[in-house]
């Protein structure tokens, strides 16, 4: 049974723990897609939902919490000013894992673990090329003066 037991300390030392915690929601918000493990992913997304939680009101005393967990003053600043904006009319369920199979060493669930709203590279590219494609439509209609 699972009666009063808070987290998942991952087979790890306290100290190794909170180190590999910070250094996921760093590259969660940093990239905002991981790949890991099942694990992992289910123990970083409740940390990382707080921390987005906390982000999608802008204060001083936000700020102070949201860095003594995150080292990385650039994500702290992208999480403030991209992330937490983006979310604020979202209740919570900030993010999503998705099923991938299992690691062929040791046949680990392996999971991705994103934002709700992360778009894949190649959305974004459709859409930067639809804009080159719509400024040269505009070009070739604009009147040559000579």
């Amino acid at each position: 049974m699972k009666h009063k037991r808070g987290f998942n300390p991952l087979e790890r030392m306290a100290a190794h723990r909170k180190a590999l915690c910070r250094n996921m929601i760093t590259s969660l918000f940093r990239y905002e897609r991981i790949r890991t493990t099942k694990a992992k992913a289910l123990e970083i997304r409740r940390s990382a939902e707080k921390l987005i939680t906390r982000a999608k009101i802008d204060s001083v005393h936000n700020r102070r919490i949201v860095s003594a967990r995150l080292y990385d003053e650039g994500m702290v600043a992208k999480l403030f000013t991209d992330i937490g904006p983006r979310m604020k009319d979202r209740p919570g369920g900030y993010t999503r894992i998705l099923k991938l199979g299992k690691r062929q060493g040791d046949a680990a669930e392996l999971v991705i673990l994103e934002l709700v709203d992360y778009k894949l590279e190649t959305e974004e590219a459709q859409e930067k090329e639809a804009k080159k494609k719509a400024a040269k439509q505009e070009k070739a209609k604009a009147p040559k003066t000579a």
